[in-house]
């Protein structure tokens, strides 16, 4: 009951700060107005056969409005938040299409509220997740090894995506976004058709069990007990936050995320390609790299350990962590480059590794916080977004992440079927897939029809007239 009492509670007081929001809003419509007939553009150089042209890109802002735009918009932001954090890739794959096609935002700064969007749905999602523990074994559901070895790659990624958004044509982003989200929600349905036919053995062994058991004529006090594990142990005993919180992985996550959010801040005051710009960009890659490194030195001798992966997986070979390393600087050079969280690759990524979707789901959330939260003051710095609106559907997300945290919990609870998450996952993925790839193709067509240049751009000439 005292679950039950908690969600409302903390849902009521986002609601609230939804309303405050549309008040806030209102009352700068007038303002938002005048900002919207003075657009911003963004100019960038593209080099051309012959000669430098400047192509101006114009930013669409509309104006703050509520009517049936924004609530449209808002249903499917609430049920993409809530169907991403469960799964654990955010739902930016849903959100840009809606900020784009529904609301009426340009493509670049759809990208940079769905940013917004998923740092508030991750930051809902781990404030859940903080009390809650791992479903078969004796730690928090979090998994703070792992994210410490995959987080700080991630940042280091969301960097490099955020300056390939700038420099990268719309038909390669199209494209890579079409096949490699095929490719992870194809591979997340399998998994999760692989994880209901074992759970649906375990079921059978378990009713099984209790059959032998009342025909034996024996007591059946150890029945509840094989209930609770195949139920993913809702019933184990309580702890407090601070008891469940690793503070010294989260205290050096923490410090990684401030140094390089400050990196960051410097950067936006240099010009683009200057010594000081370079200098900042590569200070980045020893502490990352070496906090990684850091992390898979210790699991690789065996002095700390990826509990969640199992026994077998006790001491990770070398090759192995560099793939996984690896596979964190791609999933946020994808995030940055795409506006989506790193966890569209980390989710899928962890459920392959054999690590069970509640872990799995939480864990990735929880590195996407940091990587999303640095993408945010990033694009906010490079002035891609208006406040107001960034606001409401934050808003709208949070409040969503707690909802569906809580009836995803209860649905699972009930049903025994940790699989639920991974066919989340994977229809997330894919329906974010179709959106944004057939977003693409038609803003592609109609590029081609004006005949448009297609090129790529040029990151040191890129500026923002204010």
């Amino acid at each position: 009951m005292k679950a039950m009492k908690w969600v409302p509670d903390r849902v009521l007081i986002v609601f609230l700060l939804l309303l405050l929001s549309l008040y806030v809003t209102s009352s700068h419509q007038n303002t938002d107005q005048k900002t919207v007939s003075s657009e911003i553009h963004v100019t960038k150089r593209v080099q051309t056969n012959d000669h430098d042209a400047k192509v101006f890109y114009k930013h669409t802002w509309p104006r703050m409005k509520f009517g049936w735009k924004i609530m449209v918009g808002s249903i499917i932001g609430f049920l993409g938040s809530a169907f991403g954090t469960v799964g654990g890739v955010g739902g930016g794959g849903i959100f840009v299409p809606m900020l784009t096609l529904i609301v009426g935002f340009d493509a670049k700064s759809a990208t940079a509220i769905s940013k917004c969007m998923i740092t508030g749905g991750a930051a809902a999602t781990v404030f859940y997740n903080l009390k809650q523990r791992h479903p078969t074994l004796d730690m928090p559901v979090i998994d703070y090894d792992l994210a410490l070895l995959f987080q700080p790659m991630l940042m280091l990624g969301i960097s490099i995506g955020v300056a390939f958004n700038v420099i990268f044509p719309d038909w390669l982003v199209t494209a890579l976004l079409i096949v490699v989200f095929i490719g992870l929600s194809v591979n997340a349905f399998l998994k999760g058709v692989q994880t209901w036919k074992k759970e649906t053995i375990l079921k059978k062994e378990a009713r099984q069990n209790v059959r032998l058991i009342d025909t034996a004529g024996t007591s059946n006090a150890d029945h509840p007990q094989t209930e609770s594990h195949i139920n993913t142990n809702q019933t184990r005993k309580k702890v407090s936050v601070i008891e469940n919180v690793c503070w010294k992985e989260l205290g050096i996550l923490v410090s990684v995320w401030i140094f390089i959010l400050a990196l960051q801040i410097g950067k936006n005051y240099t010009r683009n390609c200057s010594a000081l710009y370079w200098v900042l960009n590569l200070l980045q890659v020893p502490v990352t790299v070496g906090t990684s490194f850091y992390e898979a030195v210790l699991l690789q001798k065996g002095k700390r350990v990826i509990a969640s992966m199992g026994e077998e997986q006790r001491r990770l070979h070398v090759w192995k962590l560099m793939v996984y390393c690896t596979c964190g600087l791609i999933a946020g050079i994808i995030g940055g480059l795409l506006g989506l969280g790193g966890g569209f690759i980390l989710g899928p990524l962890f459920i392959g590794l054999g690590i069970p979707p509640q872990v799995s789901s939480a864990t990735s959330t929880f590195a996407m916080t940091f990587s999303a939260s640095m993408s945010v003051v990033e694009y906010y710095l490079l002035k891609r977004f208006p406040v107001p609106y960034a606001l409401y559907f934050v808003a709208v997300a949070t409040a969503a992440a707690l909802v569906g945290q809580h009836l995803v919990r209860k649905v699972i609870a009930i049903l025994g079927r940790t699989s639920l998450i991974i066919f989340i996952l994977a229809l997330t993925v894919f329906v974010s897939g179709i959106s944004l790839g057939g977003v693409g193709i038609a803003n592609l067509i109609k590029r081609i029809e004006k005949k448009e240049n297609m090129g790529f751009g040029d990151l040191c000439s890129y500026r923002v007239r204010s």
